[in-house]
């Protein structure tokens, strides 16, 4: 009998051997899959999973069950300290979600959206929910960009069209630059109105919260995730080609004025500065306030050392109030932002 060729048998004992091996030894539990249901004529609904990339993974892990997360946008320059000098703007900000009232929890929906390899490092460490967004250029937005330069308004738009693919992704978020002190619950704050699908901080406002006169400030927003605001965000997006030397608030304050939210469907309103108030505009009463914003502000350095004295003076308003028996808020002053002032006036900014 010639045993150099293997008979039909044997090959297909082989075969199936190979099969049940291969069988075993997958584990679907490597794959992250989401799954989208398909009708068909029987009314019987199949599953059909698709694979999940890096994006939908985080924002899945940061978000509430009803699809709705907080985003902040980082680069090297907001987690190295200047010179040297510590605390860094991300600590500051992370310092205002130790600080705050219930503002603790909230860290766990905070998705930290890294711009270089050095900021994502540094949000890894801390252990936070964490995406790394990759510019075309690679690490083109690590560095500090001073207010309205080149640099400074192409990272601002490269952002626009990053929360636009989160609207179209169906998420709910509020977005909150890391010059923002979380000191409440904004969520409290913000208008528990299904109708309203765009809440837009403002730098002063003027009393009327539908008020398309109020200055905005892109710098903190609330937007639901639908058709309108995923059509405002394309045509906001879309208006760059068309606005060089402009920053992508000044579009959307354009936008605004020609009433292109109207014409969208869009429900808006502007948020009051007593709960969401900022440098421009400081709150005037600090058991209300939320959030404060180091707008009206040029550099890095000057947000820094303003946002240092507004927890101290938050720290030393929280401390009166559990220590003194007599109401101290009537006496109670925000320190001014001096660093933020003189940055407007120096020719060398570092």
């Amino acid at each position: 009998m010639d045993y150099s060729k293997k008979s039909p048998i044997a090959t297909l004992s082989l075969f199936l051997l190979t099969l049940i091996l291969i069988l075993f030894s997958w584990n679907p539990l490597t794959y992250k899959l989401t799954s989208f249901p398909q009708k068909h004529s029987s009314n019987t609904t199949i599953l059909i999973s698709v694979p999940k990339d890096e994006l939908q993974i985080a924002l899945d892990k940061a978000s509430l069950p009803n699809k709705t997360l907080i985003i902040a946008i980082i680069n090297k320059a907001y987690v190295e300290p200047h010179e040297n000098e510590y605390p860094t703007m991300f600590d500051l900000f992370l310092e205002g979600f130790w600080a705050g009232e219930e503002t603790r929890p909230l860290v766990n929906n905070l998705l930290v959206v890294a711009m270089d390899e050095t900021a994502y490092q540094r949000c890894l460490f801390r252990r936070l929910n964490c995406y790394r967004l990759v510019a075309d250029g690679g690490d083109e937005f690590s560095g500090e960009k001073i207010y309205m330069s080149g640099e400074f308004i192409e990272m601002m738009w490269r952002r626009t069209l990053f929360l636009l693919d989160v609207l179209k992704r169906g998420y709910n978020f509020i977005f909150t630059d890391t010059d923002v002190l979380w000191l409440r619950n904004p969520f409290k704050r913000l208008i528990n109105n299904e109708t309203i699908d765009f809440e837009l901080s403002t730098d002063v406002f003027n009393g009327n919260s539908s008020s398309k006169d109020n200055l905005i400030n892109t710098g903190f927003y609330f937007i639901k995730s639908n058709n309108k605001t995923i059509s405002l965000f394309e045509t906001w997006y879309d208006k760059r080609k068309n606005s060089t030397g402009m920053k992508e608030q000044d579009v959307l304050a354009n936008l605004v004025l020609k009433g292109v939210f109207g014409q969208l469907g869009l429900k808006t309103s502007f948020l009051d500065t007593i709960y969401f108030s900022g440098f421009c505009s400081d709150s005037k009463d600090v058991r209300l306030v939320a959030t404060v914003h180091a707008n009206c502000c040029r550099t890095i350095r000057a947000k820094v050392e303003d946002l240092k004295t507004v927890l101290r003076d938050w720290k030393r308003f929280k401390n009166r109030e559990r220590t003194s028996t007599v109401d101290g808020t009537n006496r109670f002053r925000w320190s001014r932002h001096v660093s933020c002032i003189k940055s407007w006036h120096n020719e060398t900014l570092h």
